[in-house]
C-alpha cells in the first residue's frame, strides 16, 4: 500500500499527514509531491524526514491512493494522469459535480463508492461537509424539505496567504498603519466580508452554489437550500447558522439524541453561558460541533442550530483520509 500526497507543502497537505500520523493508516511507502519550487525540500513524519518530489515528473504507477490538496488548477492538469494508475481522492471543486465521479463523506454517502466509474472520488467544500454530516441523521428521521444557513467562515478557506494576511492587517490596525488587502475584497481583520468566491450572474457567489449543489448529490437532491456565505477574521474553523424545515414533527430532544449517536457529531448545548462551541475549540478537533439547539416556532416542524468544525479537518484532510480508510476496509468498494 503506497500512498502519495500532491500538495504536501500546503495547509491541507501537511493536516492530512497529521491525520495520517493520529490515524497509523497502514503504508509501506509515502510519496509527498509538490511543484518543482518545494521538490528537494524535507517533512517530518512520523519522526523521519520525507523528501519532496516534483509533482510534474512523478511516476503515480508507484502509487495505489493518491490524495490531491492543491487546489483547482492542479487537478484539472494531473488528476486523471494520476488516476490511470492509482485511486485519486481529490479535495478540490474540480471533479465535484462530475455526475461519474463520487462526492463523498463515508458517514453520510459511503454506498455511493459503489459507483466509482474514473478512479476519481471528490472530497466535498468544507462548509458543505460539516453541514452534510448533522443533517444525515436528521433527514432520515425527520425529512428535510428546506434549509436556510448562514456560514461564517475562517480565512484558512483560502489558504496560507490569507491567514498571514490576517495576522499582519490585524497588527496594522492595532498600529494605527495602513491596512492594505491582497487576498481579500475589503480588509479582514477586524470585519466580516460577505462575499467568498466569485459572484453569478444570480448574485450567490460560486461558494453558496456549491453548498446548494453539493448537499443535494451527497444527501438528496429533493433537499431546498438557500445560503449565504460570510469570512470573518477567524484563523480555523467555520462555524454555520442553519434553520431547517422538515416535513415530519420532531422534539429538540430527539434532535440531540440522533445527533449524539451519529458518528462524528458531538452536541453542546447547555443553554447558559459559554455552553455552546465556538470555532476556536473546534479547532485541531475531529468533532463537528453541534449547539444552538432550538425550535423555530415562526414555521412548522422547523428547527435552529449553530454547527463549528475545524475546515482543514473535518471538511477536507480528514474527510479525505477517511474516505481512503473506507475504501481500504471494503477493498475499495463501497458496501
Amino acid at each position: 500500500m503506497n500512498i502519495a500526497i500532491v500538495g504536501a507543502t500546503g495547509n491541507v497537505g501537511r493536516k492530512i499527514l497529521e491525520v495520517l500520523e493520529k490515524k497509523e493508516l497502514a503504508m509501506d511507502n509515502l510519496y509527498l509531491l509538490a511543484s518543482s519550487r518545494s521538490a528537494g525540500s524535507k517533512i517530518n513524519f512520523k519522526g523521519n524526514d520525507y523528501e519532496v518530489f516534483d509533482l510534474e515528473t512523478f511516476d503515480f504507477s508507484k502509487v495505489k491512493i493518491t490524495f490531491f490538496a492543491a487546489g483547482g488548477k492542479i487537478s484539472e492538469k494531473f488528476v486523471e494522469k494520476a488516476a490511470k494508475h492509482s485511486l485519486v481522492i481529490d479535495s478540490s471543486s474540480f471533479y465535484r459535480m462530475d455526475p461519474d465521479v463520487p462526492l463523498i463523506v463515508p458517514q453520510v454517502n459511503s454506498n455511493h463508492l459503489n459507483n466509482i466509474k474514473k478512479n476519481i472520488i471528490a472530497n466535498p467544500n468544507c462548509s458543505t461537509a460539516q453541514l452534510v454530516l448533522p443533517l444525515k441523521p436528521l433527514h432520515d428521521l425527520f425529512i428535510i424539505k428546506r434549509i436556510v444557513v448562514s456560514t461564517y467562515q475562517s480565512v484558512s478557506g483560502g489558504g496560507k496567504a490569507p491567514m498571514d494576511e490576517l495576522i499582519e492587517q490585524s497588527k496594522s490596525v492595532l498600529e494605527n498603519k495602513k491596512v492594505n488587502s491582497k487576498n481579500f475584497t475589503k480588509q479582514i481583520a477586524f470585519n466580516a466580508i460577505p462575499h467568498i468566491d466569485v459572484f453569478a450572474d444570480d448574485g450567490y457567489t460560486k461558494e453558496e452554489l456549491k453548498m446548494v449543489n453539493e448537499t443535494k448529490k451527497i444527501l438528496d437532491n429533493k433537499i431546498d437550500l438557500t445560503a449565504t456565505c460570510v469570512r470573518l477574521p477567524v484563523l480555523v474553523s467555520h462555524s454555520e447558522s442553519v434553520n431547517i424545515e422538515f416535513e415530519k414533527p420532531f422534539t429538540v430532544e430527539k434532535v440531540r439524541e440522533a445527533l449524539d449517536n451519529f458518528e462524528g457529531c458531538k452536541v453542546i448545548d447547555e443553554r447558559s453561558d459559554g455552553g455552546y462551541s465556538t470555532p476556536i475549540e473546534a479547532e485541531g478537533r475531529d468533532e463537528t460541533f453541534i449547539s444552538r439547539i432550538r425550535e423555530d416556532k415562526t414555521i412548522n416542524n422547523g428547527l435552529n442550530m449553530w454547527i463549528v468544525s475545524d475546515n482543514l479537518l473535518r471538511g477536507a484532510a480528514l474527510n479525505s483520509v477517511e474516505i481512503a480508510e473506507t475504501l481500504i476496509k471494503n477493498n475499495f468498494y463501497g458496501k
